[in-house]
């Protein structure tokens, strides 16, 4: 695996940090198979405890093709993330192509008083280590 750089974005109190990694040996370019992971941190810098109840991605390939992805929590979980703590996950993505990226938002809920919203989860880059082109 080669770790990417990482990437972040903050909504209000709430910081959502990802990190990609390409997975050669999982990948095929030979057949159009190109697979990442990708490492997510979810901090909680506010005053009370939040669950991630959904997920909406568009995962963008080289070509411009475009997946939209919605379902419900994170690998299987709905997590609660207490004041001043955080939850991490690591999940994985394929393309047809050497090359795209992933956007995102969790959708949230502050269990006590019932506010939900939205949390941006950054764009982050898929570049394949032996693609020869211009990386995003």
């Amino acid at each position: 695996m080669t770790a990417l750089p990482a990437f972040t974005a903050r909504t209000g109190e709430i910081t959502v940090n990802v990190r990609p990694f390409w997975v050669d040996e999982h990948s095929d370019p030979e057949e159009h198979r190109y697979v990442w992971l990708y490492h997510v941190l979810i901090e909680n810098k506010g005053k009370e405890s939040i669950q991630l109840l959904s997920r909406s991605w568009t995962i963008t390939d080289e070509r411009g093709g475009r997946e939209q992805v919605h379902g419900e929590g994170v690998v299987g979980e709905q997590p609660i993330i207490a004041p001043d703590s955080s939850y991490q996950y690591t999940s994985g993505a394929e393309l047809k192509t050497p090359s795209g990226f992933m956007e995102g938002i969790y959708h949230m809920i502050a269990p006590t008083s019932g506010h939900r919203f939205d949390v941006t989860v950054p764009v982050f880059s898929l570049d394949s280590p032996h693609h020869m082109g211009m990386t995003h």
